[in-house]
């Protein structure tokens, strides 16, 4: 069982600041936060890697809920695709965690990192239409099932969020607006976070205090960054979203690159 830090004045500060910069984060480009969150975590505040994953989620929850409603005042939340989204990305968190056991994770990885790269590529060069929505009928349906499948079961095996496939995907794939994307992207987050914290908390695995001082924190901040998403321009938007993508890559890239090394020893 994960042991928890015992907390002073200065780590709760730490997790005030986490919180602000993860809310800010979420609501901007719709991601959850945690690729901020764990490594604060483990680097100021001695979470070891499972409990800090374990917090992360917990806290993710009130900004993408926050998130949410800021997004939908705007009517930049699509519910149907959520939706659909949602029943996928569970039934792919079930694969993911059945072939955690089954498959190479050191190749799985590195095909993930050129993913990123990829889509980060294509971001930089696309010119996303604010007016543009995703077209609903029976096909579309099936691919966004597909979708949050593929989501689903990357996110189990790879540990991170479904915000860095889903919100260029939405707008690559399936012609969505940045803010469309973003909305739909937080909407999905919010029953996936909850799934994964009762499971964290069964078994210990999040630091309940920490996660709410970082979560109510984040709340604040998240409508801040769906304000400032409203307002750049979706050319800008969009480059900011693939530069996040390769922040990604190059994180992924070190922790796979170190697990490498200690396979090797």
């Amino acid at each position: 069982m994960p042991v928890v830090p015992t907390r002073s004045r200065r780590d709760w500060i730490v997790l005030v600041v986490i919180g602000l910069a993860a809310g800010f984060l979420s609501g901007f480009l719709g991601v959850g936060g945690g690729t901020i969150i764990v490594p604060m975590l483990t680097a100021f505040l001695a979470f070891d890697q499972r409990l800090a994953a374990g917090t992360s989620l917990t806290a993710i929850i009130p900004p993408a809920i926050v998130g949410v409603i800021g997004y939908l005042i705007t009517g930049q939340v699509n519910w149907i695709a959520g939706i659909v989204l949602i029943v996928g990305a569970i039934a792919g968190a079930w694969i993911g965690s059945w072939l955690l056991s089954k498959l190479p994770i050191l190749v799985l990885r590195w095909i993930f990192i050129v993913f990123l790269l990829f889509m980060a590529v294509t971001l930089f060069l696309a010119v996303p239409s604010r007016e543009s929505e995703v077209d609903m009928n029976v096909l579309t349906v099936a691919l966004l099932l597909l979708l949050g499948l593929v989501t689903g079961i990357i996110s189990g095996l790879v540990g991170v969020g479904g915000g860095v496939i889903l919100v260029p995907a939405l707008v690559l794939l399936f012609g969505a607006s940045d803010l469309e994307a973003k909305g739909t992207s937080l909407l999905v987050m919010i029953p996936t976070t909850i799934t994964g914290t009762i499971g964290n908390a069964r078994r210990k695995n999040v630091d309940l205090k920490a996660a709410l001082v970082i979560g109510l924190t984040a709340a604040l901040t998240s409508l801040l960054g769906v304000w400032c998403a409203v307002l750049i321009d979706p050319r800008v938007g969009s480059i900011l979203f693939g530069a996040y993508l390769v922040f990604i890559a190059l994180q992924n890239t070190i922790k796979t690159l170190k697990a490498q090394r200690a396979a090797r020893a």
